[in-house]
């Protein structure tokens, strides 16, 4: 297990909010020992005084439920390097001692051609691994290029391609429930199945992310990489074995088999943003007038996208991917649609309503909506539903992935053909909207969303 941990980038949100959290998380557990070492860098001309106050100001926010020893220990295993990028010095500095190191890039993807050229000056010890935070690149040719300045220098096993969301809990039990199931995998096919949702839409606003966000939008920020991901859990065939190879394989047959959506028109996608109005009793502002936000660049904080797979399993199933911002409510699950009964012999006023499977994401519950009969004498149709709760988690996701990191652990990870693969999906679309093919269309914060059109309507 490598015991020392570089973040390049240490002063941002990502690395306050999810890395110093998980560290702890991983301490609290006792994986990490006394000898562990963390070395945060970043542009501030910081000290490791002024650093440690930042960590424990961070810790205290978002970990205070996490023991406060183990918050203590962090922070005081955290020296603080001032960092640039085009000091080969201050790289080298940060790299030092001959021991192996994870190198996490917690930095915007434009900067990541310029991190991987100082990390490899600098010079990696034996058995370091360099860790890069989605989006992996920005378009299709960016990954084209970082996969091969990656492999001028670093085995695929040494890099970590790393997102969070496959280290959620319940998308781990979703991956589990289809697989060790003889009823549910005996069903997990376009015969049975009509339409699969991944949805992420929460009430969240902008809430001061424009630096980041305004540059990526919702179809980058969320659908490229969270939702691709759980599309490839739920539609792949059942690996021989979830190790390294196994499970990226099928990951990437999945993507492979995403039908083409070249000339990505409004049949096929939708994009919007929200305009001023209330979310949980605040007055939202629209997101054009956001603080920080070019309105010229269009960013959407709405996408849906409708993808089809050219596969024996899924010819004829629809997969929708989802993600919205400031909505009225968060809805964080996959949805499973079950085709109707062949023929139904109750007299019925109005069709029963299909049955569903729900992964929820957030909250982490699954539930499975059946129909059944009523009380009566005279059948009738009525929801079943069943609840199953999952037990909190031993670590929260950034904290799994870091143990990967660390052990060596790449099954999780992306492999580099995958986030390629990612890319050559939704390529199209950003092409499309970028030659506003598609229309920006709006809707009031607070709302459910967008209005429908007749080629790609809501649920």
């Amino acid at each position: 297990m490598i015991e020392r941990l570089a973040i390049f980038g240490a002063t941002g949100d990502l690395t306050g909010r999810y890395l110093l959290p998980g560290l702890a998380a991983l301490r609290a557990a006792g994986y990490l020992g006394d000898g562990f070492r963390v070395i945060a860098a970043s542009r501030e001309d910081w000290t490791d005084e002024r650093y440690r106050e930042h960590a424990t100001d961070w810790l205290e926010r978002v970990a205070g439920d996490l023991p406060a020893s183990a918050r203590r220990d962090v922070v005081a295993a955290t020296s603080y390097q001032k960092l640039d990028l085009a000091d080969a010095a201050s790289v080298a500095a940060c790299l030092g001692g001959g021991e192996p190191v994870a190198v996490y890039l917690a930095l915007p993807p434009a900067v990541f051609p310029a991190a991987i050229t100082a990390v490899r000056e600098a010079g990696l010890p034996g058995g370091s691994r360099l860790v890069l935070e989605k989006p992996f690149g920005e378009s299709l040719h960016d990954a084209v290029a970082l996969n091969h300045q990656l492999a001028g220098f670093l085995d695929e096993r040494e890099i970590f391609r790393v997102d969070h969301f496959v280290a959620m809990t319940t998308v781990q039990t979703l991956l589990g429930t289809r697989l060790a199931n003889r009823v549910l995998e005996s069903l997990w096919n376009s015969s049975h199945i009509a339409e699969i949702e991944i949805i992420w839409e929460e009430s969240l606003a902008l809430e001061g992310r424009a630096g980041y966000y305004d540059g990526v939008g919702a179809l980058k920020d969320m659908v490229q990489n969270h939702l691709l991901q759980i599309l490839c859990l739920v539609a792949m065939e059942p690996p021989i074995s979830v190790s390294e190879r196994d499970l990226r394989d099928r990951k990437v047959d999945v993507l492979r088999s995403v039908r083409p959506l070249d000339g990505a028109d409004g049949l096929a996608t939708r994009r919007a943003r929200y305009t001023a109005g209330l979310v949980g009793g605040r007055d939202i502002p629209g997101y054009a007038d956001e603080d920080g936000v070019d309105p010229a660049r269009a960013t959407e904080t709405f996408a849906e996208v409708r993808l089809e797979l050219d596969s024996w399993r899924w010819s004829g199933t629809a997969f929708r991917l989802r993600t919205a911002k400031a909505v009225a409510a968060d809805r964080k699950e996959v949805v499973v649609h079950f085709r109707p009964v062949p023929h139904l012999p109750i007299d019925t006023a109005q069709d029963p309503p299909p049955n569903l499977l729900r992964f929820g994401l957030e909250p982490e519950d699954l539930t499975l909506e059946l129909t059944g009969a009523g009380p009566h004498a005279r059948f009738s149709l009525v929801p079943l539903i069943l609840r199953a709760r999952h037990e909190p988690a031993e670590l929260p996701p950034y904290g799994r992935l870091l143990l990967d990191v660390l052990t060596g652990e790449t099954a999780l990870s992306i492999r580099g053909d995958e986030a390629e693969e990612s890319w050559r999906v939704l390529g199209p679309v950003l092409d499309a909207w970028a030659k506003d093919t598609v229309p920006l269309a709006e809707y009031p914060a607070g709302s459910s969303g967008p209005s429908s059109h007749p080629g790609l309507p809501p649920r």
